[in-house]
C-alpha cells in the first residue's frame, strides 16, 4: 500500500523540466529551454547539499533560505554563462514550486517569500 511518504519520493527530474515548461509563458519559452531547466535544477540540489539540507535517511522538513538559495543560482548562473535573467530564474523556481505542490512536497501553508 503506498503512502504519503512515498508520493514524496515520486520526484522526477525528467518530469519537473515538462511541468516547468507548461508552467512558464509562451514569451519565455523563447529564452527558457530544458537546458536551462536541468541547470537551475541542478543548482538547487547543489544548495541543497552544499548546506546540509539534504538527508536522504530523515523525512524532516529543512528551513531555506530561498533569498540566499536565489543569489546562489544566479551567481553560479552568471559564472557558468547560463544567460539567465533573475526573471528566467523566478519562473522557473516558481514552476519547480508548483511542480512540488502537485506531488505533495510543498503545501500552501508553506509561504513563498
Amino acid at each position: 500500500m503506498k503512502t504519503k511518504e512515498d508520493d514524496l519520493l515520486v520526484y522526477d527530474e525528467d518530469e519537473a523540466v515538462k511541468y516547468i515548461l507548461d508552467f512558464i509563458p509562451a514569451e519565455s519559452k523563447e529564452r527558457i529551454d530544458n537546458d536551462k531547466i536541468e541547470y537551475v535544477l541542478d543548482v538547487v540540489y547543489d544548495f541543497y547539499d552544499e548546506n546540509g539540507l539534504i538527508d536522504e535517511d530523515s523525512t524532516e522538513e529543512a528551513s531555506i533560505d530561498e533569498e540566499d538559495m536565489f543569489k546562489f543560482i544566479l551567481k553560479c548562473s552568471k559564472k557558468d554563462k547560463m544567460m539567465l535573467s533573475e526573471d528566467d530564474i523566478q519562473l522557473i523556481l516558481d514552476g519547480e514550486y508548483e511542480y512540488g505542490k502537485s506531488l505533495g512536497i510543498y503545501t500552501e501553508e508553506e509561504q513563498k517569500q
